[in-house]
């Protein structure tokens, strides 16, 4: 079985290499002779997000629903709502946008819930820019002060992470339901530093530079530490054949936070926010019953969404 560190290693040199030789040159250049343009510039590799195509049919589905509209700090951030009833937040994971999981719009709708989408920033419509894990959070803070009180959050992948974090700063859904979680995102700096051979001191640099921007500590990524005080009925759905976000991860953020593991195979990371049974079982999960049986797996991962590390499509 492939380890954690490895899948994590390889999603990272994926992410790395992405980028154009005459950027990887300059990168390793300029750590010597100037090591603030080298952390300039590994910021913005790390945390440019790529852009991924809508599945089929999502465009349509956007084009039906109440377009809305807000800024978070100082960003543009563009939503969607279907339906009547209970709010579900439907969080898209790095790269996604507002369409990703658009499979879950049509059956919550018909089950009786308002269900709301949208692009974080950087992501979607938006221009495209760096973004982040707390800013994801608290777009999703912000959406939610707009449009009302969750139900439910349906998060996949970064979007997880975030989700994570916003319950942390107070939001409180009835349910939630995490898609491939990561467990921890400060382990892809260690794997990122190495891929491009940056020196401990542009690493230091760059985590500074981070943190600052977006006025938050590094240390507060690990998901399996947002767990509430007072448990939050939680659904994980995590497929044994991630490449990008190890199963062990979302194994581990169930256990640490009270939560129901529902394990699936050949799905892969983006399988899981399509898969029919996987809408079923995370259905019946939100409407207040427990899942029954496993999912069918998948053939096959096409339609990857690569999450936090696979940005081919970037340049």
């Amino acid at each position: 079985m492939t380890s954690s560190a490895t899948v994590t290693a390889t999603a990272v040199r994926s992410q790395a290499l992405s980028a154009p030789a005459p950027v990887r040159w300059a990168l390793g250049a300029s750590q010597a002779i100037a090591p603030e343009f080298a952390a300039w510039l590994g910021e913005r590799l790390f945390f440019t997000p790529p852009r991924h195509p809508l599945p089929a049919g999502a465009d349509q589905l956007l084009r039906r629903g109440r377009r809305f509209s807000l800024r978070v700090e100082g960003r543009e951030v563009t939503g969607w709502r279907w339906g009547r009833g209970p709010l579900v937040y439907l969080m898209h994971g790095w790269g996604g946008s507002g369409g990703r999981l658009a499979a879950f719009v049509p059956p919550l709708v018909e089950e009786g819930h308002a269900v709301v989408a949208f692009d974080a920033p950087g992501h979607g419509g938006s221009r495209l820019e760096m973004s982040s894990m707390p800013e994801f959070a608290r777009a999703l803070l912000a959406v939610t002060d707009l449009c009302g009180p969750a139900h439910a959050v349906i998060a996949h992948s970064l979007g997880a992470a975030a989700t994570g974090y916003a319950v942390s700063q107070g939001l409180r859904p009835e349910r939630l339901v995490l898609l491939s979680p990561p467990a921890d995102l400060a382990a892809f700096l260690a794997p990122f530093a190495r891929a491009l051979r940056l020196r401990p001191e542009i690493m230091a640099r760059l985590q500074a530079r981070s943190e600052a921007r977006l006025h938050f500590d590094f240390s507060h990524l690990d998901l399996r530490r947002m767990a509430p005080a007072r448990p939050l009925p939680l659904l994980v759905v995590h497929d044994r054949d991630d490449r990008t976000v190890p199963f062990e991860d979302g194994a581990a953020v169930a256990e640490s936070w009270g939560g129901q593991l529902l394990e699936t195979s050949g799905m892969g990371h983006g399988g899981v926010i399509r898969d029919p049974h996987v809408v079923r079982a995370v259905l019946a999960f939100v409407v207040g019953e427990e899942p029954q049986t496993a999912p069918v797996p998948l053939t096959e991962e096409s339609g990857l969404e690569w999450s936090l590390f696979h940005p081919d499509s970037r340049w």
